[in-house]
């Protein structure tokens, strides 16, 4: 395959920004947590309280590039869908992040593991419970704006901000047509495909057919609030408000 037909093949929170790939963000984080780990005393201090924030999203609304936008303000790392994918297929990379937490606090991410399985009921399948445990780590390790895979269903709902974006499904085939220089019938079919998939992931590991709203803090519909910027900002002004934080420039 030629580099011209790759750009036309949606990859889902692509939006034209240069990323690491997710083995590559997974290693120098690893190194980052050895590091730190490395340089501290293994006392027993109390669990720094961390929030999260976790985008919710119909494919093709823009949330990766609104997450990295949030990034800035909020100075969060952004882990996306491609990441939290690669670490919950590979049990090693989760579990090296639990035991550096465990390093830290020993015996509270099993105490957090037991508390999960006990109120979450659709932690039933192996990928389930890895991927459980691969967001729970990355949270509870880092301050985190997490991007896709259901996140806001796992996590805390006090110390997470969740928010849904949507739109019509117009404005995601003119998004991706623009985007990737392709037609609307083009665009059109990748989203079914797209649609398909992410229909399955959330019944298989979630056992839901669509997103509740109940679940989110906010929903965005881009149709009405369609500048990035002022969506990372609306996301940026309800972190501030539900957790009583003042942002820092």
């Amino acid at each position: 395959m030629n580099q011209n037909s790759q750009k036309t093949i949606y990859k889902p929170g692509y939006y034209g920004k240069k990323r690491m790939s997710a083995s590559a963000w997974t290693e120098a984080c690893i190194n980052k947590w050895s590091r730190e780990h490395s340089d501290r005393r293994q006392e027993h201090e109390k669990p720094e309280l961390l929030y999260s924030v976790c985008f919710s999203r119909q494919i093709g609304v823009g949330a990766l590039e609104i997450a990295d936008l949030l990034s800035e303000i909020i100075h969060y790392r952004v882990v996306d869908r491609e990441i939290l994918e690669h670490m919950a297929n590979d049990a090693n990379l989760a579990q090296k992040a639990i035991e550096f937490y465990d390093e830290r606090y020993p015996g509270k991410m099993s105490e957090l593991f037991s508390m999960l399985i006990s109120k979450k009921t659709f932690i039933k399948s192996d990928y389930a419970r890895q991927l459980v445990k691969t967001v729970t780590a990355l949270a509870n390790t880092e301050s985190t704006i997490f991007v896709g895979r259901g996140t806001h269903l796992i996590l805390p709902r006090n110390q997470t901000l969740s928010v849904r974006l949507i739109c019509s499904r117009e404005y995601r085939v003119h998004r991706l047509a623009v985007m990737l220089g392709i037609d609307a019938s083009e665009a059109e079919k990748q989203l079914n495909a797209i649609d398909i998939e992410q229909h399955r992931f959330f019944k298989a590991v979630y056992q839901k057919d669509k997103a509740a709203l109940d679940a989110f803090d906010i929903v965005i519909n881009r149709d009405h609030i369609n500048g990035a910027s002022q969506v990372a900002r609306i996301a940026a002004s309800a972190f501030e408000q539900k957790f009583g934080l003042e942002i820092s420039d």
